[in-house]
């Protein structure tokens, strides 16, 4: 039992004597013992000339030292003279003994006295024994008169029972008079009821649980510092939940270490994080086993993080295997990367299963990868959702692959989200691939953003024109998404800028895109360059880009490079071109390059 005495009554009497806290007067220890000395002298020579008082207290004060047998029979004399302390106190010392029926015998003359303490105690007892409602009647006693521990044994019964809302109630009650596993348990609970509100109701119960948290805390409960640490961290108050999480550490919780760990990490200091992850990991925190492995594999320490995966797999953790996996995948071991992924797919792993169904979909395993990728899907891996859908398209089995596509999409995979809006495109239902492409291109998919300003483009309406008759130009949403695709690469969507740019007048910034498409391998951009650059006079350089662009399959730059070099009196070159130009078209291209040609043969031959 952890309960001594009826406190509370001791208190109030004057009864109860305490010595000094030992931080206050770090020097006096000896002191302090020569004043318990001089104090249980003094009560002992009252004692046995029959003070009652003195009896129970000096019981009391063997007991709380551990000297039972000098302690039972003061503790029985102030009991036989009614002293309900000295009969709690006795019940107390009984059950120490190993006499628990004996002991709840004098509790209960104790609490029928009045003794909250030994209500408390008497109903802990009928709980041990597995007697509810006798437990619930004496917990309540004690918890109705104003008993700490009492009014939390009775939240805790009533939790177990299934009583939420005297649950609630009661640890309410213990941790308004300070009582921190209360303070830390009724922020649990109103954690799972925010979790189930919504709107102003949900928020207050957070903030309201927030501080129950931070009460327990300040008490030095290290589980509610983690929540409270937790709290603040995602609420962006790193410095203050980092002091939170030392403090939960610094007690002992390895979560908060692991957490201290990842916060210090974040922050660039990894070689402090490493500290903590260490000291998690030997308390046997998975998560940071798996942390420690991640940094050695990054610094290229296969084998230490490979022990450091293996022992967050023996605490538990089956992240261990999945990282494991990772880790042979990466040095090519695919045998030994399978046998781990699939040790964690088993173990209900979604990201496992889905590697292990890449790796026997790229070692020809089509049958084998399908069952993990739908066990993956099912079980919320969004990447595996994409890649069935990618596998039904490759069968041609188009429903089945948007399914999966939608699937993804709807849980933020850009990619499926551009598949979608791309089917959606094919099925002429505009409106819905809009919606899918800016999904996509928000996503930061260049294609997406590419496709959505074609859509827009589109149904764009005419310039209005000025007063004066010159064009006005408005910058329209369309030439944001052409740009925003741009800059992310895209080279249909730079030759476009490009052309956008020559529109309004801009060469400069034409030429610069139309650059930048056709060095990443654009024959569009390097045509449209060459064109910008005759325009200007540098008709040899316009020859270099409308060669590159006709060797990659471009008809109308090889349409302008015979033309360039029948002018300059170089025929056979002209016409080997119109050649070209002619096999590649488009239709009107193979037609004027085959007069061409045929004009540069006549020359030839006359």
């Amino acid at each position: 039992m952890d309960v001594m005495g009826d406190k509370a009554t001791l208190f109030e009497s004057g009864r109860f004597v305490q010595s000094s806290p030992r931080e206050e007067h770090p020097h006096d220890d000896a002191g302090e013992a020569a004043d318990e000395a001089a104090e249980e002298l003094r009560r002992r020579l009252a004692a046995e000339s029959g003070d009652v008082e003195a009896m129970s207290v000096l019981g009391a004060m063997l007991l709380r030292r551990g000297d039972l047998d000098g302690a039972e029979p003061h503790l029985r004399a102030a009991t036989a003279a009614g002293d309900r302390a000295a009969a709690n106190n006795l019940g107390v010392l009984l059950h120490q003994r190993g006499y628990p029926d004996e002991a709840a015998g004098w509790w209960r003359i104790a609490a029928v006295a009045g003794s909250t303490a030994a209500a408390h105690a008497l109903g802990r007892h009928h709980r041990e024994r597995g007697d509810e409602p006798a437990a619930e009647y004496w917990l309540r006693q004690s918890a109705e008169q104003g008993h700490t521990l009492g009014a939390y044994a009775l939240a805790d019964l009533l939790e177990h029972r299934g009583d939420a809302e005297g649950s609630e109630r009661w640890m309410r009650a213990a941790a308004e008079r300070g009582h921190r596993e209360g303070a830390y348990r009724l922020a649990r609970a109103l954690d799972r009821k925010a979790a189930r509100a919504s709107g102003e109701a949900g928020t207050a119960l957070v903030e309201e649980a927030e501080q129950w948290y931070r009460q327990a805390a300040a008490r030095g409960h290290r589980r509610a510092a983690l929540h409270l640490g937790t709290i603040l961290e995602k609420r962006g108050e790193l410095k203050e939940a980092g002091r939170w999480y030392l403090t939960s550490a610094k007690d002992g919780e390895p979560r908060a270490a692991c957490a201290l760990g990842f916060l210090l990490r974040d922050a660039g200091d990894t070689e402090n994080a490493a500290v903590w992850w260490l000291r998690a990991a030997q308390d046997g925190d998975g998560n940071a086993a798996n942390a420690l492995g991640a940094l050695h594999a990054e610094r290229g320490e296969t084998q230490t993080a490979e022990r450091w995966y293996r022992s967050a797999m023996d605490a538990g953790d089956i992240n261990g295997a999945y990282n494991l996996g990772l880790l042979c995948a990466d040095q090519g071991r695919t045998t030994q990367a399978e046998q781990w992924y699939r040790r964690a797919a088993y173990a209900g792993h979604r990201e496992a299963a889905n590697a292990l169904a890449i790796l026997l979909l790229r070692a020809g395993d089509e049958t084998g990868a399908e069952p993990w990728f739908s066990k993956a899907a099912e079980a919320g891996s969004v990447d595996a959702a994409f890649n069935l859908g990618i596998l039904h398209a490759g069968r041609g089995e188009d429903v089945a692959a948007l399914r999966w596509y939608e699937r993804a999409a709807a849980a933020g995979h850009t990619e499926a989200a551009l598949q979608v809006g791309m089917a959606r495109l094919r099925d002429g239902e505009e409106g819905e691939a809009e919606r899918f492409l800016r999904c996509a291109a928000g996503g930061g998919s260049a294609e997406a953003a590419y496709r959505l300003a074609t859509v827009l483009d589109a149904r764009r309406p005419p310039e209005p024109a000025h007063e004066l008759g010159e064009p006005v130009h408005r910058r329209s949403e369309c030439e944001e998404w052409y740009e925003r695709a741009a800059s992310q690469g895209h080279r249909r969507a730079q030759v476009r800028v490009g052309m956008l740019a020559a529109a309004c007048g801009d060469v400069v910034e034409a030429a610069r895109w139309y650059r930048e498409a056709a060095e990443a391998g654009s024959r569009n951009g390097a045509f449209n360059l060459g064109l910008l650059l005759a325009r200007e006079g540098s008709e040899p350089e316009a020859a270099v880009w409308w060669t590159r662009a006709a060797d990659a399959g471009h008809g109308r730059a090889a349409l302008r490079l015979a033309l360039v070099y029948a002018r300059r009196g170089e025929l056979a070159e002209g016409q080997r071109w119109a050649d070209r130009a002619a096999e590649l078209g488009p239709p009107a291209v193979t037609e004027r390059a085959a007069r061409l040609r045929d004009a540069l043969r006549e020359e030839l031959s006359a």
